[in-house]
């Protein structure tokens, strides 16, 4: 019997957060899930007009699954061309981490870099049944291979990646800590307060995308990570106005930085926003990112053992999109 619309919406809310972070963990890109997310509902919603779909969840999750393949696929090469290191997309969260299920630990920055080193294959077989639990026969259905094949490419996958770390994210309440020593000692220009939250095995990694000038390479060791966080901090709090909204990214603490007031040519200069690329078009792209409000740059800090192990900076105006405008109002914080 044909579905009302009240029951499809209703399948649609039930099953939209399972299909957004298969997409996600996919992709590492908010607005690319999301429209994976919805050219599924839409092809299901149509095949529905026809016939029933006896097994929904199943069917919009190889719907997801292989668009995602497909779209990483044709993304390879725009990778290997892409200036400077490569981030995904942040995602913000909604609610405090220790509320969310067992995806929160899969969702950091440094298991989405990890999961680079993957073909698409081998990632959406290694996300389905290492993060979303799947037995290899409702693997081999959504990806289209026999259960056997998917085990040994999981094998393989396995192989690709390196053995977990000893360091264990710190529980929340010692994340906090960790986050409002390093957010203090950064502010007011502390060398000493650094060094002494971050890690000796600390690294940090920038992506500008080639739009706003930043470090190309991770930074490695206390001492270069400490001095890269000091020179951003001229940057960000001695030249521009900038609000900082403390929250959850990814599952791990983090910031928000957001302009404060329109920046003139001496300030776009002095922040290192004059890339190649935008100084050939620089009317829309500065347009974009001087626009009061705006998110400006995303900062995560992965805490283990009381201190910092890896600090990611997302700059790259494309990345931050879909992160809302600052109204002034907004007061959450970790």
């Amino acid at each position: 019997m044909k579905r009302s619309d009240t029951q499809q919406e209703k399948i649609f809310q039930e099953y939209k957060s399972l299909l957004f972070s298969i997409a996600y963990h996919m992709l590492g890109s908010v607005m690319d899930a999301e429209d994976c997310m919805q050219e599924a509902f839409l092809q299901w919603y149509a095949s529905e007009q026809k016939e029933t779909i006896e097994n929904p969840k199943a069917y919009l999750c190889t719907l997801v699954t292989r668009r995602c393949i497909d779209r990483l696929r044709s993304a390879q090469t725009q990778r290997e061309t892409y200036v400077g290191l490569w981030l995904p997309e942040p995602l913000i969260e909604t609610s405090d981490p220790s509320a969310l299920w067992e995806l929160t630990e899969s969702l950091s920055i440094a298991f989405l870099l990890l999961l680079e080193r993957l073909s698409p294959i081998e990632r959406a077989i290694f996300l389905l049944r290492q993060v979303f639990d799947y037995d290899y026969a409702e693997i081999a259905a959504i990806v289209g291979k026999s259960a056997e094949n998917c085990r040994q490419v999981m094998h393989r996958a396995r192989r690709h990646l390196p053995a977990p770390g000893l360091h264990a994210p710190a529980p929340h309440d010692g994340q906090r800590q960790v986050f409002t020593q390093f957010f203090q000692a950064w502010k007011t220009g502390d060398m000493a307060g650094l060094l002494q939250v971050l890690s000796d095995e600390i690294v940090l990694h920038a992506d500008g995308g080639g739009k706003v000038r930043t470090v190309r390479h991770p930074l490695y060791g206390p001492d270069g990570v400490t001095r890269y966080l000091l020179w951003l901090k001229l940057k960000v709090f001695d030249v521009s106005k900038v609000a900082i909204r403390p929250t959850w990214i990814n599952g791990q603490p983090g910031l928000i930085g957001y302009l404060e007031e329109d920046l003139d040519e001496k300030q776009l200069l002095s922040l290192g926003l004059e890339g190649k690329e935008n100084c050939e078009k620089p009317g829309a792209w500065h347009q974009r990112v001087i626009q009061k409000g705006k998110a400006a740059f995303v900062m995560v800090l992965a805490c283990t053992d009381n201190q910092i192990q890896e600090i990611d900076i997302i700059v790259n105006p494309e990345k931050l999109r879909h992160i809302p405008a600052h109204n002034g109002d907004d007061t959450r914080s970790l």
